[in-house]
């Protein structure tokens, strides 16, 4: 069973550091040359409608599918998420959404800077699309299952804020 990629993001600074430092000493992750969001292709089963979207000052997208009836969601809580992430192409790369729901505080840096940046603002029951330039993800080098440079599209769903 593979550890999800947002859950690897937990791991404490030192560790984060020796990573970084692994990295890049290692032939095995090449470091590439990031997509562009605007230029990239999408698979039409994503959904994705830059038109549609918002585009944050950090470059990254947003668009609501569903707008939640809940609580707000703010930086600083914990919440409760359901996800699907996949590459432009389609493939899918990770997911949560069946069993215990993906946990973490906003804002803490506990995942991937474009979760702390597109979660904000959204409402218990809501259904967002993040599209996320490979800075604000994994970026250049590969890393795991996600090769350096990748724009990364996640279907995201509030469950709880507790």
């Amino acid at each position: 069973h593979a550890r999800s990629p947002l859950m690897l993001r937990t791991l404490r600074l030192p560790a984060l550091l020796l990573a970084a430092v692994t990295a890049c000493s290692s032939t095995d992750s090449p470091i590439r040359d990031a997509q562009v969001i605007e230029t990239t292709t999408f698979a039409p089963a994503l959904g994705v409608n830059l038109g549609a979207s918002t585009k944050l000052a950090s470059g990254m997208y947003i668009r609501d599918i569903t707008v939640g009836t809940g609580a707000d969601v703010v930086a600083g809580q914990n919440v409760s998420m359901r996800y699907t992430g996949t590459f432009n192409n389609g493939t899918q790369f990770d997911a949560n959404t069946s069993g215990t729901p993906f946990s973490f505080r906003l804002g803490a840096g506990q995942v991937i800077a474009g979760w702390d940046q597109g979660i904000v603002g959204m409402k218990v029951g809501g259904v967002r699309q993040l599209i996320i330039p490979s800075a604000l993800g994994y970026g250049r080098s590969d890393y795991g299952p996600i090769p350096g440079g990748s724009i990364l599209v996640f279907t995201v769903t509030v469950v709880s804020v507790p």
